[in-house]
Order: structure tokens, then C-alpha cells, then sequence
């Protein structure tokens, strides 16, 4: 395995990379860093060069002043490492960079799995979570602790589970990289968004999509899920039972299997 920093618009970005095969890219959830795929990394670098890295102000990579955007540092990260197409599978706000990344290098993605993923521009009028205004007043508090676990409840948890009924080591890991992005200044770096936002393009996607979400994520989730399964051409959605946001974390074999299942019914030996 190689890991190391790549230096991706001012900052340095940390990487692991391991195996040979067609490159498979690894994007991180809002709540994780590049750990979250501990259960994934190993399994799939058995068939794919596979990468996983820390996005900007996430685990090992620091945030810095100045303008960026993730999709950006994606596509510097993959110059650096010499990868000219990939697969990539992102959860949650790493399914947002993934498909913000396709939509600015279409000839760089092979195709998508979107696990729990957001959308850019995309606009949800349901009910939030039961926790949200507890949320924003320990925030504006400044309690990170508080913040950290009643992200947790949200997002580990989801729907319709206490704490207890969830793997105490999935959410002590997401406690531990949770802390870390959560420590990150609010007013250090300024991201900027893709513009048009990406849930009016959805139609310019080509390659094959899988869409993977779990039945207790939230609303939002479960939403945006649909929108783009019912928006992307050559798209497919699975549910996964019983999991909230994290599915490859609190379900790995059954998750592994269904990324594996659809990589092995593309066409991904050669970069084109």
C-alpha cells in the first residue's frame, strides 16, 4: 500500500493506495473521513487500484484559507496520482463531489455509486430531523460534544433506532472523525459551489449509476435518493435494511457485495 500527500490547491492532501486493477476512488461522507471505508479499502483493492483520501478539513488534510471546491481537489488529486478514469463511489457529501466532479470531467468517471447521497441545488420540503433544533442551539453554543452526538443520532442512528441498537464501534469511529471536521474553523476556506448546480443536469450523466441507501437514513436522504435514480439515464437504486447513512459501515459484506456485483456487470478493464 502507498500513502503520502499530494499538494491539490494549497493544501495537502492525504491518500492511501492499494491494488491494481481499473482505479476505484473512495469519497468520504460529511461526518467521516477516508476510515469510513476501513471495511472496503482492503476488500476491494483485490480487483481495483483502489484510493481512498481525506477530503479538505476532514481527517489528515487541513483546511486552509481561500477559495476551493472538493470536486476540484478531486480532479487534482487524480493528476497527481496519474489516474486518468476512475470508478468512484461517494457517500453523502462525497456522492455530491463525485457527481459534481462527473459533471465538470465527464471523460474522467467510468461510472458512479452513490451511497446516501446528496445533491447540489437540490431542495427537499419534508420534515427535518427530530434532533434539528437541538442541533442549532449547540451550535450556536459552541457545545461540539453535544453537536457531535446529536450528529450521530441523526445520521448513525437514523430513523427510528436509539444508540443502543446501534454497533457501539461504527459510532465511536464516527464520534472520532466526526471531532475533526467539527474542529475545523467555520470561516477558514470558502467553498464554491458547482455552477448550474447539479440537480438540474443530471440528464448529461452517461455512465452507469448505482444508487445505495439505507431504509432509517432521513428524509432528505431517501429523497434525493430517488430524484436521482428516477433523473440519471442509466441509473439502478437499492435499499439496504436496517441502516441508517453509513450502510458500508454498519453492513459491510452485504454493501461490498452489492458494489462488487455491479462493478463485475460493467465493462471496466481499460481506460479510455
Amino acid at each position: 500500500m502507498k500513502s503520502g500527500f499530494a499538494e491539490v490547491n494549497n493544501t495537502k492532501s492525504y491518500y492511501e493506495m492499494d491494488g491494481t486493477g481499473f482505479p476505484l476512488v473512495l469519497v468520504h461522507a460529511g461526518i467521516a473521513d477516508c476510515r469510513m471505508w476501513n471495511d472496503q479499502f482492503n476488500v476491494f483493492a483485490q480487483k481495483h487500484q483502489t484510493i481512498r483520501y481525506d477530503r479538505r478539513g476532514f481527517g489528515k488534510t487541513p483546511m486552509v484559507a481561500g477559495d476551493y471546491s472538493h470536486h476540484h481537489d478531486l480532479y487534482e488529486l487524480l493528476k497527481a496520482l496519474d489516474v486518468k478514469q476512475a470508478v468512484l463511489v461517494g457517500c453523502s457529501q462525497g456522492a455530491k463531489t463525485s457527481v459534481d466532479f462527473t459533471l465538470e470531467h465527464p471523460e474522467m468517471t467510468k461510472a458512479l455509486i452513490l451511497v446516501g447521497p446528496a445533491l447540489g441545488g437540490f431542495v427537499f420540503n419534508g420534515e427535518p430531523p427530530r434532533q434539528a433544533e437541538e442541533l442549532e442551539k449547540a451550535d450556536q453554543a459552541g457545545d461540539l460534544d453535544l453537536v457531535n452526538e446529536l450528529e450521530l443520532q441523526i445520521w448513525v442512528d437514523g430513523q427510528q433506532r436509539t444508540p443502543e441498537q446501534v454497533n457501539s464501534k461504527v459510532r465511536e469511529l464516527v464520534r472520532d472523525m466526526n471531532r475533526i471536521a467539527l474542529q475545523t474553523p467555520e470561516d477558514l476556506g470558502n467553498e464554491i459551489p458547482l455552477e448550474p448546480a447539479a440537480v438540474n443536469r443530471l440528464s448529461e450523466i452517461k455512465v452507469p449509476v448505482l444508487v445505495v441507501v439505507g431504509d432509517l437514513d432521513t428524509g432528505r436522504t431517501l429523497a434525493a435518493a430517488d430524484f436521482l435514480s428516477r433523473n440519471i439515464p442509466n441509473s439502478r437504486k437499492i435499499m439496504m435494511k436496517d441502516t441508517a447513512h453509513l450502510p458500508g459501515m454498519e453492513q459491510p459484506e452485504e454493501f461490498n457485495e452489492h458494489v462488487l456485483s455491479f462493478l463485475d456487470s460493467s465493462n471496466f478493464g481499460k481506460v479510455v
